[in-house]
């Protein structure tokens, strides 16, 4: 199924003479890439407090960093590629930070007794599988997976929405709740779509 990562080839084109300036400055991806961890974590733990003591308005950060951080991803996988910075450390650190990243920016929801821990557990847990079953693509020899519906860019749209409604006053309430309930649903059909697929792609020998 088609996630907004087909997007991501006309994204990175626009955000082609950013990398080269980072790069101008000395920048490394690594460093780009820990840097967005860090600020992810720390929005994070910010909008927890923040939703905790009922201060919503400071939600409208999240449609602004999420598509900040995107842009961020873009440019450090740039600069690994096309200035010779790929390394096996720089593979690691891009795929535990964004699980890392993706759990601190869920997490506010969880002290909203409207969604409530066990619903943004659910997404946090079933987040990092759909990309554990993407990168599983890529170690039995063929691509990652980045198959929909509900994928890494596809979730950064509907927090951010989310994230711009209650920044702008829409009060959280059962809506809410059946978002996050669709927006399991939707990842359990991403990780079984991105499972499928790599096992075609085993079968045959080649990409789908």
């Amino acid at each position: 199924m088609m996630s907004l990562y087909a997007l991501k080839p006309r994204f990175q084109a626009l955000l082609r003479p950013a990398a080269r300036a980072l790069h101008g400055l000395g920048l490394s991806a690594n460093q780009v890439t820990a840097g967005t961890c860090a600020a992810s974590l720390l929005l994070g733990g910010g909008l927890a407090l923040a939703a905790h003591s009922g201060h919503l308005q400071w939600f409208l950060l999240l449609p602004l960093w999420f598509l900040l951080r995107m842009a961020l991803n873009a440019i450090d996988g740039m600069l690994a590629r096309e200035f010779g910075q790929a390394s096996t450390l720089g593979a690691y650190l891009n795929e535990l930070s964004d699980l890392l990243s993706d759990a601190a920016l869920y997490l506010p929801f969880a002290f909203l007794p409207e969604v409530g821990i066990a619903l943004t557990v659910g997404v946090i847990c079933l987040a990092n599988a759909s990309e554990m079953a993407g990168v599983l693509g890529a170690m039995s020899g063929h691509r990652r997976c980045n198959d929909g519906p509900m994928g890494k860019s596809d979730r950064a749209l509907v927090f951010g929405l989310l994230g711009l409604l209650l920044g702008t006053g829409v009060a959280p309430g059962a809506w809410l709740s059946a978002v996050m309930a669709l927006v399991v649903l939707l990842l359990l059909m991403t990780i079984v779509n991105r499972v499928r697929h790599g096992v075609v792609a085993e079968g045959t020998g080649k990409d789908q």
